[in-house]
C-alpha cells in the first residue's frame, strides 16, 4: 500500500514557525505572560506550562501552506490549552497567523466556513459575556476574539480576493495575447496566400507566351516566324516587368514611388482576351450586357477577372487547337463565369506549370462563397464558377 507523503513546508513557513518559537521561548525567560498568574482561569501555575502550546502552534506554523485546516484544527485545541495556563503572546500571535492562511490557502468552501466561523465566535463573544455579567467590562471579550479570529480571516478573505482577481486578469491577458497571436497568425498566412494567388495570376501568363513563343522561335528556322515570335516574347516581358514591379510597389510599406496597380475589373476583360489573341490563342469573348450593369461588388470582379486569366493562361499552355470561348453571364443574384476550351491528348504541355492555378482559383470562388468546377465535358475542358452577389451591394 502505498503511503501518501505530504508536501514538503514552504521555506517562509518554517521561518515564521522558528521566529515564533524563539519569541515565545524569550517570552517564558523574562517571564512575561498574557495573565497574571492569580487568574482564575488559569489552572496550570508558573511560566513552563505554556511551552506544549507553543511548541504544538510552532509545529502548526509549518503546515500553515501545506495542511491549512487539520494546522488550524490543532491550532485551535493549542490555543484552548493555552487559555488555562498563563499565556504566551507568540502563541496568540500563530494562531491568528493560522486563521488567515487557512482562509487564504484553503478550498473556497473551507475559506468561507472560516470567515463564518469566525463572525459567528465573535458575536457570541460578544453578547454571551455581557448578558450573563452586565458589565461594559465583558464587551472586551468580543473584541479578542474578533482582533484574535475574525480580523485575520476577514484579511486572509480579502487577500484571497485579490490574488483569484489578479490571477483571472493575469489568465485574460494571456488568453487574449493567445487570440491575438492566433489572428496574426491567419492574417499572415491569409495575405501570403493571397499574394501567392496575385502573383501567380499576374506574372504566369506572361512567362507561359514567353515560354511558348520562345519555343516557336527556337525550333522554326523562318525568320518572319522567329521576328513576330521575339515580338510577342518583349511584349509580355515588358508587361510581366511592369506588373511585377507595380506588385512589389503594394508589398513595400510606406513607399510612394510606385503607384498601385488598377484593381482588375469585368470591363478589362476585353484587352485581356485580345492579349491572348495576340499570344496566338484563338479566343471569343461573351459577355451579356447585363454581366456588368450596375455595380457588381469589387472583389467579385476581381476574382472574376483572375480566373478568366488564368483560365486562358491553362488554355495557351494545355488546350488543343481550337477555339476558346469566355462567357460571363449574370442570373438573377449570380454572376456566371465559364470559359470553355478544346480538350483532347497531348503529347505534354506547351509551357511549364506549377500546378498552382487550379487551387487559386478554387481559393478564389470559396472566399467569395461561391462555386468552383474544373474538369472535361466531352471533347471539351471547362472552367465554370458562379459568384453570388452580396446582397444589399447595389446592382
Amino acid at each position: 500500500m502505498a503511503v501518501r507523503r505530504l508536501p514538503r513546508p514552504h521555506r517562509f513557513d518554517v521561518c515564521v514557525a522558528a521566529g515564533g518559537l524563539l519569541g515565545g521561548l524569550f517570552l517564558v525567560v523574562i517571564g512575561l505572560g498574557t495573565r497574571p498568574s492569580d487568574d482564575p482561569i488559569t489552572l496550570f501555575d508558573g511560566p513552563w506550562p505554556v511551552l506544549a502550546p507553543l511548541a504544538v502552534m510552532a509545529a502548526c506554523e509549518v503546515a500553515r501552506r501545506a495542511a491549512s485546516r487539520a494546522a488550524l484544527l490543532t491550532g485551535t485545541a493549542a490555543i484552548t490549552a493555552d487559555l488555562v495556563t498563563q499565556g504566551n503572546l507568540s502563541t496568540i500571535l500563530m494562531f491568528t497567523d493560522l486563521v488567515y492562511a487557512a482562509v487564504l490557502y484553503s478550498p473556497p468552501a473551507s475559506a468561507r466556513r472560516i470567515q463564518w466561523i469566525t463572525g459567528l465566535l465573535t458575536v457570541a463573544g460578544t453578547l454571551v459575556p455581557f448578558a450573563l455579567w452586565r458589565v461594559p467590562e465583558a464587551l472586551l471579550i468580543g473584541v479578542v476574539v474578533g482582533v484574535v479570529a475574525y480580523g485575520p480571516a476577514a484579511t486572509g478573505w480579502i487577500v484571497r480576493n485579490h490574488r483569484d482577481a489578479a490571477e483571472a486578469a493575469q489568465l485574460r491577458a494571456e488568453q487574449t495575447a493567445l487570440l491575438a497571436e492566433m489572428d496574426r497568425t491567419q492574417a499572415v498566412t491569409a495575405e501570403r496566400a493571397r499574394m501567392a494567388r496575385e502573383l501567380h495570376d499576374m506574372v504566369a501568363n506572361h512567362l507561359s507566351a514567353i515560354a511558348i513563343h520562345s519555343t516557336a522561335a527556337l525550333s522554326i528556322d523562318d525568320p518572319d516566324t522567329s521576328r513576330q515570335a521575339l515580338t510577342v516574347i518583349r511584349e509580355n516581358s515588358v508587361e510581366g516587368l511592369t506588373e511585377m514591379r507595380r506588385l512589389i510597389g503594394i508589398l513595400r510599406d510606406g513607399s510612394g514611388d510606385h503607384e498601385p496597380a488598377a484593381a482588375a475589373t469585368l470591363e478589362g476583360l476585353a484587352a485581356l482576351v485580345d492579349g491572348a489573341r495576340a499570344n496566338g490563342l484563338d479566343v471569343t469573348l461573351d459577355m451579356a450586357p447585363d454581366a456588368g450593369r450596375g455595380r457588381v461588388p469589387a472583389p467579385v470582379e476581381l476574382a472574376a477577372y483572375r480566373i478568366v486569366q488564368e483560365s486562358l493562361t491553362n488554355a495557351l499552355k494545355h488546350a488543343c487547337p481550337g477555339r476558346v470561348t469566355v462567357a460571363l453571364h449574370r442570373r438573377d443574384d449570380t454572376l456566371d463565369v465559364r470559359v470553355s476550351s478544346p480538350y483532347g491528348h497531348r503529347d505534354g504541355p506547351r509551357a511549364p506549370g506549377s500546378g498552382a492555378g487550379l487551387v487559386g482559383m478554387r481559393e478564389r470562388a470559396a472566399l467569395l462563397g461561391g462555386t468552383f468546377h474544373a474538369g472535361p465535358h466531352g471533347p471539351r475542358w471547362t472552367v465554370h464558377t458562379a459568384f453570388p452577389l452580396v446582397e444589399g451591394e447595389p446592382a
